[in-house]
């Protein structure tokens, strides 16, 4: 069952996975790296130009959903300022940067929370 003699035949003798016997262990060497937002994979940004898209009064989530500007799954939509926008469009329950924001004003648009 448990071979000859050694460190694995003994009773209590055993190390912890990932060591090398005294070595500096690999998981230790290598540099920590990177990090991946959770909340990143639900979030979307949308530019300015793509609300020009949806042929509705109010553009809200579920308007962007049904355009398929953003996929199904996000909770959050965040306009920002690329591109540009000449129709007035009146945004609902949308984050919006500055830049954004006097950009949709200055076409005639408003932003409502």
């Amino acid at each position: 069952g448990r071979g000859q003699k050694g460190q694995h035949a003994r009773s209590g003798g055993f190390h912890k996975v990932g060591f090398e016997g005294g070595q500096m262990p690999l998981q230790r060497r290598l540099p920590k790296v990177g990090f991946r937002s959770r909340m990143a994979r639900y979030t979307a940004e949308l530019r300015l130009h793509e609300l020009e898209i949806p042929a509705a009064d109010v553009i809200d989530m579920e308007v962007l959903k049904k355009a398929n500007l953003v996929p199904a799954f996000v909770t959050k939509v965040k306009v920002i300022k690329s591109g540009e926008i000449k129709k007035a469009v009146k945004l609902k329950g949308l984050a919006v940067t500055k830049g954004a924001r006097v950009a949709i004003e200055k076409a005639g648009g408003s932003i409502e929370s």
